[in-house]
């Protein structure tokens, strides 16, 4: 199994910067690891994303604004938000994915919510 342990969320003015982090722990190993949001009523996107050579892709809604990053060693993603718009409020869950079986495995952390007031 592998579990998700995301941090960081939290309340923020428009212009202000949040940083999130999501440890992996368990058993199984992870290759590409990413940042999902879901506001309310609304289909969960894609934010960013780093495979294990650290290829990175970034929704345009946030390039130039967000940045993924990635510790092997601790086994740990981040994201870094900088200059923070109210549409940028959502659940933001981190996301794993295991290429070590047969068919490509997804993981989900429980999600932690940002807000971004006016």
């Amino acid at each position: 199994q592998v579990q998700l342990a995301e941090s960081g969320g939290g309340l923020v003015q428009t212009g202000g910067s949040l940083r999130l982090s999501c440890a992996a722990s368990g058993s199984i190993s992870i290759n590409d690891m990413g940042w999902y949001r879901q506001a309310p009523g609304k289909q969960r996107e894609l934010v960013a994303a780093i495979g294990s050579g650290n290829i990175i892709n970034y929704a345009d809604s946030v390039k130039g604004r967000f940045t993924i990053s990635r510790d092997n060693a601790k086994n740990t993603v981040y994201l870094q938000m900088n200059s923070l718009k109210p549409e940028d409020t959502a659940v933001y869950y981190c996301n794993a994915v295991s290429y070590r079986g047969v068919v490509p495995v997804n993981y989900w952390g429980p999600g932690t919510q940002v807000t971004v007031s006016s």
